[in-house]
């Protein structure tokens, strides 16, 4: 079931993610988490996010605006450097509170509420339709790379904030996607390694075992997402699917921030 529900996921994220408001990060992170201790569920997502960026390059990365992704996804980089340092110090943190219900012990964790609370902001303003008309002139660009590639280092989720600050970067179709896979390619690189150095027992744990399984078969469900969605010739709306998954973002963020998963 494990399996189903995430590659499932993954091909429905992945394809929708090329195309449409939710990023495959965004909707895989809460998926995992639902599995896995919320680092190792962010570590994963990433694994997965990384390697799905890497082959949407080798579909459409000819097309990427390289000053674009100078201008963007360095200061990104360096940002995702400190949102993943900041997500390693959170995790180390003590419970805040604790609580009985219905027979159990649920605790309040900063990891936990911060992440939670972030999954459901940011599925909030990926479904705002002020937040979707948002777009930045092309000078604050480096500025958003360092937003974007802070809460990409952080919780993973970073393509709302991108998409806000590149849509205005007179980017074909093709072009805006290869730019923001190659930026997302820097920042998922970055993430990775301070997460590698930071959970090293538990980062090792993400790529054995079970575990291990999952991640791949997460990472070939991305693959045949992205390819399918590449053949789609026009955007993917998708309104109802996305309440929906919208929905189930805000119900598992609230559970992690309030400790009942």
């Amino acid at each position: 079931m494990d399996y189903l529900l995430i590659c499932v996921t993954a091909l429905f994220a992945s394809g929708l993610s090329l195309f449409s408001g939710f990023g495959l990060g965004t909707v895989l992170t809460p998926v995992f988490a639902l599995f896995f201790p919320v680092p190792a569920a962010i570590a994963m997502t990433a694994v997965v996010h990384l390697s799905n960026n890497l082959f949407k390059i080798g579909l459409v990365g000819r097309d990427a605006d390289w000053r674009t992704v100078a201008r963007f996804g360095l200061p990104a980089a360096v940002a995702a450097f400190a949102g993943a340092s900041l997500l390693a110090l959170f995790a180390h943190l003590p419970a805040l509170a604790s609580y009985s219900l219905g027979g159990r012990l649920h605790e309040i964790t900063p990891v936990k509420a911060t992440i939670g609370l972030l999954i459901v902001a940011f599925a909030l303003l990926e479904l705002s339709p002020r937040f979707a008309r948002l777009a930045f002139p092309p000078r604050w660009q480096p500025l958003g790379g360092l937003l974007s590639g802070f809460f990409g280092g952080l919780s993973g989720n970073q393509g709302a904030l991108r998409a806000a600050f590149l849509i205005r970067a007179g980017l074909s179709k093709e072009a805006f996607v290869g730019t923001g896979a190659a930026c997302t390619v820097l920042v998922d690189t970055v993430r990775l390694a301070v997460y590698g150095f930071a959970f090293q027992s538990g980062g090792q744990a993400v790529l054995q075992g079970d575990s291990g399984g999952l991640v791949l078969a997460a990472t070939l469900s991305a693959f045949a997402g992205a390819w399918l969605g590449k053949r789609l010739l026009k955007k993917m709306t998708l309104r109802f699917v996305e309440l929906t998954v919208a929905a189930m973002m805000v119900l598992i963020g609230g559970g992690l921030a309030s400790g009942l998963l």
